[in-house]
């Protein structure tokens, strides 16, 4: 396969001088910072569990990989900042960030971040995000894709309303699933100026005492895709409006393009809204979501519209959710929204809109169960089993994930006669190139269509299903 192998050749120099360094207590280097100037593109820093006061760092390299070891990194900031801006100021491009927190940066400006994002592409995993200014800060860089999935956000925001538990501004795309973000302090549990914004299985809540704004903010349009996920408001809100797009102007590139699909929005207050939009310049398609307590469903409509299969019910006792007082949103078949459901079909560019997944509190998420009633909401009735994209799921490893060249699926001894297929979001089988490697295949999929694609792997009594 040729382009198997012009890619790994390209790897090799990489693969050849790239350095691991090791950060923790009673090691060479006791900080982060410490290595921080040291290290090369493609380099690893491995920082051992623990707290690391007032340590903050810029990073330049590129293709870097930050991770905790043995639990979270803590960087107790305790009120410092990286040049004024934040405990750490990533300046390099294709950084991954794991399994650190970032806790109590604040600046004289009233914007210090957990990480500032000055780089071209950024991926966070597994990170917390606590009583900083911002938690996560971004600036216009393009072309640049920010993937966050199981985060927590929490009490960031200085409390001006211009500070946010996230904010993203106008990079290419954002990937925000399998997140918790809640009580942002005045600001919104997540503000994006994305031109795409792939928002899907995330928790945004500001509970009882939660002094947020709107849970989503999308202030510049673009193409907004909302999947599965669970949103609440809660009487301290204080913007009555749930979701917001488009209202500083459409600005982004077009389309303007706003799709709801199987999300549980929860307002206690008596007042509001659950979407809010500019009356024209947009199409807004919403299926499947429900939407319980107070306020109207959108503020004014705009002018092109699809909804379908879409439950509004004040009361949110009838909804039957499992346990509301605890944030439970789960239904039952008692449950109005049992049953109601309504496929999405496709968006215009031909992007699926099917929730593939729920979310798993805390931060985590789990494959949604397919029946033949497909139900109103974030959670379907019917349980399942399944890990979210890129864990081990006992038959199988799947990585990269996205991918746009080729994957490689791992596989156990044990299987060696089962069968691969690829699935389309229809359910069609395709057959993309496909190599066998030891206890692996490499599947060239660079000649598939942007999409979402399932990949089976099992035999005739059972099956694996992993999305790609």
């Amino acid at each position: 396969m040729r382009t198997l192998l012009v890619l790994s050749v390209a790897l090799l120099p990489l693969c050849a001088t790239a350095t691991i360094w090791q950060v923790g207590q009673g090691l060479t280097y006791t900080a982060p910072s410490q290595v921080s100037t040291l290290v090369g593109d493609g380099d690893t820093v491995d920082i051992e569990a623990g707290i690391y006061p007032s340590d903050v760092a810029r990073w330049t390299a590129n293709d870097l990989v930050l991770r905790g070891v043995g639990g979270l990194a803590d960087l107790e900031s305790n009120g410092m900042a990286w040049g004024g801006k934040a405990i750490w100021v990533i300046q390099g491009d294709r950084t991954t960030v794991e399994r650190i927190a970032f806790r109590e940066c604040s600046v004289p400006d009233n914007n210090g971040a957990g990480i500032r994002q000055e780089g071209h592409n950024l991926t966070v995993r597994h990170c917390q995000f606590h009583n900083n200014e911002n938690g996560i800060l971004a600036g216009t860089v393009n072309p640049s894709t920010i993937t966050v999935e199981h985060c927590e956000f929490g009490t960031n925001g200085f409390g001006d309303g211009f500070s946010h538990n996230l904010y993203i501004n106008n990079v290419d795309s954002l990937i925000f699933r399998f997140n918790y973000s809640h009580h942002a302090v005045v600001g919104h549990e997540l503000k994006s100026r994305a031109h795409v914004n792939i928002i899907a299985y995330n928790r945004f809540s500001n509970e009882a005492n939660g002094t947020a704004s709107r849970e989503i903010d999308l202030p510049n349009g673009g193409a907004a895709y909302l999947f599965g996920n669970v949103i609440q408001q809660g009487p301290q809100g204080q913007n009555s409006n749930m979701v917001g797009y488009g209202l500083e102007g459409l600005t982004n590139p077009d389309p303007h393009e706003l799709y709801a699909i199987n999300n549980t929005l929860v307002n206690e207050k008596t007042v509001g809204s659950f979407f809010q939009c500019p009356p024209a310049g947009l199409f807004f398609k919403a299926f499947n979501n429900i939407l319980a307590g107070g306020g109207s469903f959108m503020n004014t409509w705009p002018t092109v519209v699809d909804t379908l299969a879409n439950l509004r019910i004040t009361d949110i006792v009838l909804l039957q959710f499992a346990d509301p007082a605890a944030y439970d949103f789960h239904i039952t078949t008692a449950s109005p929204a049992d049953g109601l459901g309504y496929p999405a079909g496709v968006a215009f560019n031909g992007y699926p809109l099917v929730a593939e997944y729920e979310y798993v509190h805390p931060a985590d998420g789990i494959l949604r169960c397919q029946q033949a009633l497909l139900d109103v909401g974030a959670f379907e009735t019917c349980t399942t089993t399944g890990l979210p994209d890129g864990k081990e799921s006992g038959a199988l490893f799947l990585f990269p994930n996205p991918a746009t060249d080729q994957i490689s699926l791992v596989i156990p001894e044990a299987t060696t006669r089962n069968v691969l297929q690829v699935l389309d979001a229809q359910g069609r089988t395709l057959s993309p190139p496909l190599q066998r490697m030891g206890d692996r295949y490499l599947v060239d999929v660079s000649a598939l269509a942007p999409g979402l694609y399932h990949i089976r792997f099992g035999d005739a009594r059972t099956a694996h299903f992993v999305k790609l």
